[in-house]
């Protein structure tokens, strides 16, 4: 392999963004089996500290590629699958212990779904979205509050839970209308 090829394949996959990536990845499995198997709330604080690293590797990804010119076109599409891998396994997680998240799982799979299908028409036709608008920022904040909330109060009373969930189907729910009309005057204007 040509050193400067090899060089700009190690620089495109293997920067330290890309590696904090992997790093929330890697938790993934970890934070399931201390999950699904706690039994008392030191257990349910272990899983929430498991989720909060990948939390904060998230943010300080984003700040080193943009602070030492490490972003990378395969970076900017691992933190946000991160991002979403990382969510569906919490939602799949509290399944088992919340039956109402099976709607917010439901609306979840759902808006992952079409947006994803519409990104990748919109790629093919050129279009590029150019990293996540304010809106879908929000929602995510949105769902990772409530998701770490579920985790660091395992015994919140239903009500709270039930508005925690109407909170995360909103903002999931108006992220995807704008998506959706974003998208709709981009496909309109080309």
């Amino acid at each position: 392999m040509d050193r400067k090829l090899k060089k700009n394949w190690v620089k495109e996959y293997f920067s330290i963004p890309n590696l904090l990536g992997y790093f929330r990845l890697f938790l993934l499995p970890f934070y399931l089996y201390l999950y699904l198997n706690a039994k008392n709330d030191l257990d349910y604080y272990a899983a929430a500290f498991v989720i909060f690293l990948s939390f904060l590797t998230d943010l300080v990804d984003g700040k080193i590629a943009r602070n030492y010119n490490m972003i990378t076109e395969f970076g900017k599409m691992l933190d946000p699958v991160a991002d979403k891998i990382t969510q569906g396994v919490l939602a799949i997680s509290f399944v088992f212990r919340y039956s109402i998240i099976k709607l917010l799982l439901v609306v979840f799979l759902i808006k992952e779904f079409i947006l994803g299908v519409l990104a990748l028409f919109m790629m093919r036709r050129g279009f590029r979205m150019g990293g996540a608008k304010i809106h879908g920022k929000i929602c995510t904040v949105v769902l990772d509050v409530t998701f770490l909330i579920l985790l660091l109060f395992p015994t919140l009373p239903l009500n709270i839970i039930y508005y925690l969930v109407a909170a995360s189907i909103t903002a999931m729910v108006t992220s995807l209308l704008l998506y959706l009309k974003m998208y709709y005057n981009v496909w309109k204007t080309s």
